[in-house]
């Protein structure tokens, strides 16, 4: 069975990886392509690939050596680049609603609004607000008091759960990585929604049936991605809080060394 599970993750981690790259590729070589909406697709699929690549390959060697723990120092690494990638996703996706909404409903005045020194500014400021928001969390976690050496059982290291694990107080930690939250993925639903909103008002008022369709098929892809993206987000969020009790052991065994050391 380890075989069978790590053949299939190993597959769905190639096909996700070259898939992405197959999609930036064309972008790049096809001058047809250098257009925003294509721009944001790439800059998605680049951030995709990371974030998948901050995860998976420790699930796979977790299967490869038949260990079920990541250590220490690889909780740190890992919990920056899946912030900065992760979130990074998020804000792409609401950059794609807008220009969607500046095509549907502004087309006249497109080339001008999403010109390519905007679109360049508006991905530069996305990588470095979340740089910025991972270092942040990072350096806030490294201010916390942890038992040395513990391993942590699973494959990924959650930014919550390693945040109980610490021996010190940890109310300000959550209230940054709650208020953050609120900012960097309620903001970006929001202006997806909002967009969505004025794109729906707008090709309603269309007349003609045929225009009503055309408008509704471009942005059908889009909105695909934003419902897998959201719900498998949420699901992965709610069986973490449901299985929260499966990490108990681990708890309690900091907290009686806590109570130790500390």
């Amino acid at each position: 069975m380890q075989l069978l599970i790590f053949g299939l993750f190993f597959s769905m981690y190639m096909n996700t990886v070259f898939g992405n790259l197959l999609i930036i590729l064309v972008v790049h070589s096809d001058s047809h392509l250098h257009i925003p909406m294509y721009f944001f697709l790439a800059n998605l699929s680049f951030a995709e690939i990371c974030f998948t690549s901050t995860t998976v390959p420790k699930i796979l060697w977790n299967i490869h050596t038949q260990s079920k723990v990541i250590i220490y120092e690889g909780c740190f690494s890992q919990i920056f680049f899946s912030i900065v990638f992760g979130c990074q996703e998020n804000l792409f996706l609401m950059v794609m609603a807008y220009d969607w909404f500046v095509a549907i409903c502004q087309a006249l005045h497109y080339m001008v609004i999403m010109n390519p020194q905007i679109c360049r500014l508006l991905v530069l400021v996305s990588w470095v607000i979340h740089v910025l928001n991972s270092s942040l969390k990072s350096s806030m976690l490294f201010q916390l008091s942890f038992v040395q050496r513990w391993k942590y059982p699973h494959f990924f290291c959650e930014l919550n759960q390693k945040i109980q694990l610490a021996c010190s107080d940890t109310f300000l930690n959550h209230m940054v990585m709650y208020f953050v939250i609120v900012l960097l993925v309620g903001v970006p639903l929001g202006g997806i929604l909002f967009s969505y909103s004025k794109i729906v008002s707008f090709i309603c008022k269309i007349s003609s049936d045929q225009s009503k369709y055309k408008a509704f098929s471009s942005c059908v892809y889009h909105l695909s991605v934003v419902s897998l993206f959201y719900c498998i987000s949420l699901g992965v969020y709610l069986s973490s809080a449901a299985t929260q009790n499966s990490h108990s052991s681990a708890v309690a065994h900091c907290g009686t060394q806590c109570s130790l050391s500390c």
